[in-house]
C-alpha cells in the first residue's frame, strides 16, 4: 500500500515536473528582432549645453497661483526659438493657455492619421532644506563628469529638448513625414494640466483631430531592476492608473479635554482611516501586469523563467513577494494612501471638526464609483461624510499591444537600445496624455531615459540628473521613431 502511494505519489511530481518544463520551453520569445540602426550623428555636447541651458530657467508651476514663475517660462520659449531656428521658422506654433506650446508639421500626405509627441515645460520645486545636498546647483545647468546636471534634466525638459533636437535635425536635412506630426509641451503637468495639456487636447478636439499614436512621458529603460533578467527593459506604458482622491469629515460638540466622551471624534476617525489601511482593495496578478511578466518570462533565466511561465500554479508566491514592495505593489492592486488629517487647534480643547484625505490610485477596471463604494462599506460610520474631491479621473483605457503604432514604439525602442527586452508596462503615476484619450485609441507612456536602481530617487528628488550618452540616445529615440511612423504599413510588416 505504501509502495503503491509512493509510486503515485512519484508519478504525479513527475508530472508536474514535465508540465512546468514544457509550459517553460514552450514560453516563446516575443521580442521583436531588429537590426541595430547606425546611430545618427550629432553634436553631443552641443545638445547636451542646449538642455543644461535649459535647466537655468525656473519654470515652477503653481497650482494656486497661475501667473507664477511667467517671466521665466517666457524667456524659456525664447531660448526654444534661438535654440531651434528650423523649427522656429518652418514649423506653426500656438500658444495654448498661459505658456503651452503646440507645433505643427504638416505631412506630405494628409490622408494619413497624424502623430503627437509631448512633453512638459514645468518642474517641481527643490524642497525646501535639501539643496546643499545637491552636487551641483539645482538651477545652475551644468554638464560635468558626464552628467546633465538641474532640475528638469529627467522630468521633463529631457524629453521635451530631445524631441526638438530630433525634428530640428530632420528639417535640416531636408526630411519631410509623410504625416502630419504635432508637438504639445504642457506648462502645469506637475499640477494637474488642468490649464495646459486639457486646453490643448480641447482645442484639438474642436477641430476633430484623431491620431494614429500619441507618445508622453512614462516607463523607462531599466537596467537590473527586474531580478533574473540580464537584458535592459524597457517598459511601454499602455494605460496609466486612476487618481481618486476620497474627503472624509466628521462633525462634533467641541467640549473641555477634562471631560472627554466615551468616543472621540479623533477617536472615531482613527478607527476608519486604519481599517482603510488594513482592509485595502483587492490584488491579483492580472490585466496589464499579466502581459507584462508574459512577456517578460521567455527572457528570464533560472527559475525566475520557471515561475513566470507557470504562473497558474506560481501567482499566489510572486504576488507574496511583489506585495513586499510599494512599486511592485502598486501594479497589483488599487492603493490605498493615507494622506492628510486635521484636527484641533489646542491641547485641551475636543475639536468640533476632523477632515481626513485618502489617495487611491485606481486599477483599470476600478472605478471613482466602485472606490467610493469600498470606503463607504470598509468604514461602516454613518456620522462620517464620505465624498468624491475635485480633479480626480478615471482610469485610462488600455492601448492594444497588437497595433501597428505599438508595434512601431516598440521596433524603435529596440532599433536605438541594443540588446533590450520590450514589454508593456503599467504607469503608475498620472501624465497629460490622460485628456487626449478621445482623440486616439493608441496612447503611450515611455521616456528613452536609462535608468538603475540608484537612480530612481533622483526623479523629483535630489541630483536630478542624466547622462550626456543616455541625452544622445533619447534624440536617436525621437529621430529615428519619426522616420518608422511614416514607412508604410507594409514595410514594417516586412521588417518584422
Amino acid at each position: 500500500m505504501i509502495r503503491r502511494l509512493f509510486l503515485f505519489l512519484l508519478s504525479i511530481f513527475t508530472l508536474l515536473i514535465l508540465i512546468l518544463i514544457g509550459n517553460t520551453y514552450l514560453h516563446q520569445s516575443q521580442q521583436i528582432k531588429v537590426t541595430p540602426t547606425a546611430p545618427l550623428i550629432i553634436d553631443e555636447i552641443a545638445a547636451a549645453r542646449r538642455l543644461a541651458d535649459s535647466l537655468r530657467f525656473t519654470t515652477i508651476s503653481s497650482q494656486t497661483d497661475l501667473s507664477s514663475n511667467a517671466s521665466q517660462f517666457e524667456q524659456l520659449h525664447a531660448f526654444i526659438d534661438q535654440s531651434f531656428p528650423h523649427i522656429h521658422t518652418k514649423l506653426l506654433r500656438e500658444t495654448i493657455g498661459a505658456s503651452s506650446l503646440l507645433y505643427k508639421w504638416e505631412g506630405s500626405d494628409p490622408s494619413a492619421k497624424p502623430i503627437l509627441l509631448m512633453a512638459h515645460q514645468d518642474v517641481v520645486p527643490i524642497a525646501p532644506g535639501t539643496e546643499q545636498l545637491w552636487q551641483e546647483a539645482p538651477f545652475g545647468g551644468v554638464v560635468k563628469d558626464g552628467f546633465i546636471w538641474g532640475r528638469g534634466a529627467w522630468d521633463d525638459k529631457g524629453n521635451l529638448f530631445s524631441i526638438m533636437e530630433a525634428v530640428e535635425n530632420l528639417l535640416a536635412s531636408g526630411y519631410q513625414p509623410k504625416q502630419t506630426i504635432y508637438l504639445a509641451f504642457g506648462h502645469d503637468e506637475e499640477v494637474g494640466g488642468l490649464h495646459g495639456a486639457k486646453e490643448i487636447a480641447n482645442l484639438l478636439e474642436s477641430r476633430h483631430i484623431e491620431f494614429d499614436f500619441i507618445l508622453d512621458e512614462g516607463m523607462l529603460v531599466t537596467e537590473g531592476i527586474l531580478k533574473g533578467l540580464d537584458s535592459s527593459a524597457a517598459l511601454i506604458g499602455v494605460a496609466e492608473k486612476g487618481y481618486a482622491s476620497v474627503h472624509l469629515s466628521l462633525d462634533a460638540v467641541p467640549g473641555h479635554s477634562s471631560m472627554p466622551p466615551q468616543q472621540t471624534a479623533i477617536g472615531m476617525m482613527s478607527v476608519a482611516l486604519s481599517k482603510l489601511e488594513q482592509n485595502q482593495l483587492p490584488g491579483k496578478i492580472r490585466g496589464v501586469a499579466l502581459d507584462m511578466f508574459n512577456t517578460i518570462a521567455p527572457e528570464m533565466h533560472g527559475i525566475n523563467c520557471v515561475m513566470l511561465s507557470n504562473l497558474w500554479l506560481f501567482s499566489p508566491l510572486l504576488q507574496h513577494e511583489l506585495e513586499k514592495s510599494g512599486s511592485t505593489n502598486a501594479m497589483l492592486r488599487t492603493t490605498t494612501a493615507l494622506t492628510m488629517v486635521h484636527a484641533g487647534n489646542k491641547d485641551n480643547v475636543l475639536p468640533g471638526n476632523i477632515q481626513a484625505t485618502v489617495n487611491f490610485r485606481t486599477l483599470p477596471g476600478d472605478t471613482q464609483a466602485s472606490v467610493i463604494e469600498h470606503v463607504k462599506n470598509t468604514v461602516a460610520n454613518a456620522n462620517i461624510h464620505i465624498q468624491n474631491m475635485v480633479g480626480n479621473s478615471e482610469p485610462s483605457r488600455v492601448s492594444p499591444t497588437t497595433s501597428n503604432a505599438y508595434q512601431t514604439l516598440n521596433r524603435t525602442i529596440r532599433e536605438t537600445f541594443a540588446n533590450t527586452i520590450v514589454a508593456p508596462g503599467l504607469m503608475l503615476g498620472a501624465t497629460d496624455s490622460r485628456y487626449f484619450e478621445k482623440l486616439s485609441n493608441n496612447i503611450f507612456k515611455f521616456s528613452p531615459v536609462r535608468a538603475g536602481n540608484d537612480d530612481l530617487p533622483r526623479f523629483h528628488g535630489t541630483n536630478e540628473r542624466i547622462s550626456v550618452k543616455n541625452y544622445a540616445e533619447m534624440i536617436r529615440f525621437y529621430h529615428q521613431l519619426i522616420l518608422n511612423s511614416s514607412k508604410p504599413s507594409n514595410e514594417k510588416e516586412k521588417a518584422k
